[in-house]
């Protein structure tokens, strides 16, 4: 089946050629046509599947068949992402797939100016791309109107549904016209996510082209046990000894990332470190670098996981394991792409046995655990020490308005999550100044 006989037009049709597509994949297949018919839509599929021209490609068309009213440009679709990254790469497929027709997009997120947004929100957009950080400065700053919305689309729904994004994402829906098309794409949903996505839908349309949170075919998986301190050692080994030219490392936090990067420079091995604590510039150097073979090694934290689209990876790291067992599948879901084939390696410590055991439980698969004598040894679980830092008294006394009194819980798992996907930024900042600050709570 082509893309001619999903009922999308001729103009479309010659963008998605040019790019060299000329069949669908199942979940395109599926989902265009109901974005067509302007029916709500839930959809899952594995990531790498083309989910993303899913909707792209459908949006289009409905914006264009439709002329607005106002004599300007109003945003009359919004698309939602958890991260930057995921945000730009979005943004660059609606302006690929819609060079030919007559509408104006742009992404708006935070870590860069916010004049220059400002400026060409104020000229008029028909399509927002947009972390919800950086959307909500706006709406605060009326520098962005959002009564004229028609389509709602959250990318990732897992992570933005999820109880850290919730809040953010009910703000702008009190913002929005009640009368829209709400599409939410994601890579995974669990039942708590299907559930709380069916008081945001309207009879929504359930699409999934794959068993839920089932990793990619494509993608060959093992696992190799032995002490954390041999972690890096092993690391190195693998490099060099399969001739990695381009891998994505990841490890639980950014202290860990930037010292990971720094062990494999001085073994030889070009790094570079991406995580939220790198400024936007940075980022995108050290992916252009990774992608042009600049450098060997990405070394990451989850804030990577989502929407890195890198050709033909063929290969991603677990250094550390991810306590959030849907991570995993986002994780390894960089390579194996757009039927390549690709490797995907955890390495595992005594304590990240229980991680190991609930990613099997998700997936409903054993991962193949490898033997390689002089590094790799039989675990026991022991628990993860928590090491009390010297001021943690200090931060105790601060006042509630502390972000990291927001997500206290009994679960370490969520606040660990927050921590890490989490960018904060004040209002009440010089529109310049870049640098991250503590006081409000939401995703950049």
């Amino acid at each position: 089946m082509s893309f001619s006989s999903l009922g999308l037009d001729a103009l479309l049709l010659k963008a998605v050629n040019e790019q060299g597509y000329t069949k669908p994949t199942p979940i395109q297949l599926k989902a265009i046509p109901l974005i067509l018919a302007k029916k709500d839509v839930l959809a899952g599929a594995q990531t790498g599947t083309g989910k993303t021209a899913g909707f792209t490609l459908p949006l289009l068309q409905l914006l264009s068949q439709k002329k607005s009213n106002s004599q300007t440009k109003e945003v009359r679709a919004l698309i939602l992402t958890p991260t930057r990254e995921l945000a730009a790469q979005v943004g660059e497929s609606v302006t690929t797939y819609g060079k030919y027709l007559n509408l104006q997009s742009t992404v708006i997120f935070g870590g860069v100016g916010f004049n220059p947004q400002k400026a060409i929100l104020k000229k008029g957009v028909d399509i927002l791309t947009a972390t919800p950080g950086r959307l909500l400065d706006h709406i605060e700053q009326k520098t962005l109107n959002l009564s004229k919305v028609e389509f709602l689309v959250l990318d990732e729904a897992d992570r933005m549904l999820d109880m850290g994004f919730i809040h953010d994402i009910k703000k702008v829906l009190a913002l929005l016209p009640k009368n829209r098309q709400n599409l939410l794409f994601s890579a995974t949903f669990s039942n708590e996510i299907k559930k709380l996505a069916d008081g945001l839908l309207n009879n929504p349309i359930l699409i999934e082209v794959a068993k839920r949170n089932e990793s990619s075919a494509q993608v060959s998986q093992k696992v190799y046990t032995l002490d954390k301190e041999r972690k890096k050692d092993l690391l190195v080994h693998l490099i060099k000894e399969e001739k990695m030219q381009q891998a994505l490392v990841f490890t639980k936090t950014k202290h860990g990332a930037n010292k990971l990067c720094e062990h494999l420079i001085r073994c030889g091995i070009s790094s570079a470190a991406i995580h939220g604590n790198k400024s936007q510039g940075a980022r995108t150097k050290a992916l252009d670098d990774l992608k042009k073979g600049s450098v060997r090694i990405l070394v990451a934290t989850d804030i990577a996981a989502r929407g890195i689209d890198i050709d033909q990876l063929p290969h991603v790291i677990n250094y550390e394991l991810p306590n959030i067992s849907e991570d995993y599948v986002h994780r390894i879901g960089r390579t194996g792409r757009a039927g390549n084939v690709g490797i995907a390696i955890s390495l595992v410590c005594g304590e990240e046995l229980e991680y190991l055991k609930s990613i099997e439980r998700l997936m409903k698969k054993e991962i193949a655990q490898e033997i390689l004598t002089g590094f790799t040894s039989k675990q026991v679980y022991t628990p993860e020490v928590k090491v009390k830092r010297r001021n943690s008294r200090s931060r105790s006394n601060m006042s509630s308005s502390n972000t990291s009194s927001k997500y206290e819980s009994k679960s370490p798992i969520v606040k660990t999550k927050h921590k890490e996907e989490k960018s904060f930024s004040s209002h009440k900042r010089n529109e310049n100044n870049t640098t991250p600050r503590r006081s409000r709570n939401y995703a950049r």
